[in-house]
């Protein structure tokens, strides 16, 4: 019986495991449908992530920081907004084509007679070779150096060693026109000298504000450079208040990289907005032409000689005969001080105003009419600018004691200024 159940079971398989099928059933695959439920399952996550986002944008922010960003706002180094606005970091043409024309050149001649050899005076000599050889050479010598128009009057600005000692002054505009220019005054002192031309439909430079520029504002020269003609360059503001340089006595130059070369001199530094803040004055070569450090006389300085040159036909200066000196750390500890704010008197001139009140070779200033003092420098450019026969409180330090002095101002002498 069990070889005829195992023999059937081998002839008809289906047969003997038909109780197993009827008790197990085995389900059919169906791939299409797991695949269309895959991707219905997938939308529905996604419609809802969507709608997650849209009605509670907030959750997302305790998983992840939200990064600020400072988007500008298109606004131009010309100080306008919007699209339309925004040429100034791509051209500055607006800005020198407002300055250019009140930028001249300044032609100077004067005759030159060179001395001669004191053997032509020797009678032998003159013996031999007759008296053609003893008389005085002269010859013409010429400079250019550049200036800028400063009102439609006429009146330009310029250094004064452009035109000091010239016998002629002639004066080139950018249209073409020029004229022949008579010095209404000269300040070796810090430079600057003032011309006067007589034209019709003069363009002037708007005079911009030197006093609050940065570091790091962009500028340019503006002048005619070795003779090739109106020639402008491009830098920025190297540094403020530059003095010690021996270049004038009263020093307060703008440094900047802009290339200045010889026949910049008396030319005009001016901003990005087309404004004067400095007249161009020197270069440090070692070479004679530029090496990234020019220097400006600002605008402030330079506009207050001018009108004094104009209204008065020279400069007058506060002067109280004194030389300062700057406190140094050790010295300002010496004084029982806790900063470097002040100036000691080196020497003082006898007969003068700071003499005749009292002051001592020694004595620490610390204010002047109640205002600290900062340096000597400062000082004195503050005493120079008050008017002769103001009277001025002095307040400071004496062998440790406090000490007070009224001082009366007086013109500085002619003779400093030689």
């Amino acid at each position: 019986m069990a070889s005829f159940l195992d023999s059937s079971a081998r002839r008809y398989p289906s047969r003997a495991n038909e109780k197993y099928r009827k008790s197990v059933s085995i389900p059919t695959v169906n791939i299409r449908r797991i695949f269309i439920f895959a991707l219905e399952s997938a939308g529905v996550g996604l419609v809802a992530a969507v709608a997650l986002l849209l009605l509670r944008p907030a959750f997302l922010d305790r998983h992840q920081p939200v990064v600020e960003l400072h988007q500008s706002a298109g606004i131009g180094l010309a100080g306008g907004s919007g699209d339309g606005d925004r040429a100034g970091p791509v051209s500055y043409a607006d800005a020198v084509e407002r300055a250019a024309p009140a930028v001249v050149n300044v032609f100077t001649a004067r005759v030159i007679t060179e001395r001669r050899s004191p053997l032509l005076d020797d009678p032998l000599f003159r013996y031999f070779f007759g008296d053609s050889l003893s008389a005085n050479k002269k010859r013409l010598e010429t400079s250019l150096g550049s200036g800028v128009i400063i009102s439609p009057q006429g009146f330009v600005l310029t250094n004064n060693h452009v035109v000091a000692d010239a016998d002629e002054i002639q004066i080139m505009l950018s249209d073409g026109r020029n004229a022949k220019a008579e010095v209404v005054g000269l300040d070796p002192e810090t430079d600057l000298a003032v011309l006067k031309i007589e034209l019709t439909d003069l363009p002037s430079v708007v005079i911009g504000d030197s006093e609050h520029i940065r570091v790091g504002d962009v500028v340019f020269a503006i002048g005619n450079p070795f003779g090739v003609g109106q020639t402008v360059t491009q830098g920025i503001v190297s540094a403020t208040g530059r003095y010690k340089l021996g270049i004038s006595t009263f020093e307060n130059f703008i440094q900047t990289d802009a290339a200045i070369n010889p026949g910049n001199s008396g030319g005009a530094l001016i901003n990005a907005h087309g404004e004067l803040i400095g007249i161009n004055t020197a270069i440090f070569s070692q070479s004679g032409g530029s090496q990234g450090i020019g220097f400006a006389i600002p605008e402030s300085l330079a506009k207050d000689v001018m009108k004094q040159i104009i209204e008065r036909g020279r400069v007058v200066r506060g002067w109280l005969g004194i030389e300062a000196q700057n406190l140094t750390p050790a010295l300002a500890e010496s004084f029982g001080l806790d900063n470097t704010n002040g100036v000691l008197i080196a020497g003082v001139v006898r007969g003068g105003p700071a003499d005749q009140a009292g002051i001592n070779p020694g004595d620490l200033v610390l204010t002047v009419d109640g205002k600290a003092v900062v340096d000597a420098h400062e000082a004195l450019a503050r005493i120079s600018r008050s008017t002769p026969g103001t009277k001025i409180e002095v307040d400071g330090l004496r062998k440790g004691q406090p000490f007070q002095a009224q001082v009366e101002i007086i013109q500085r002498p002619t003779r400093l200024r030689e």
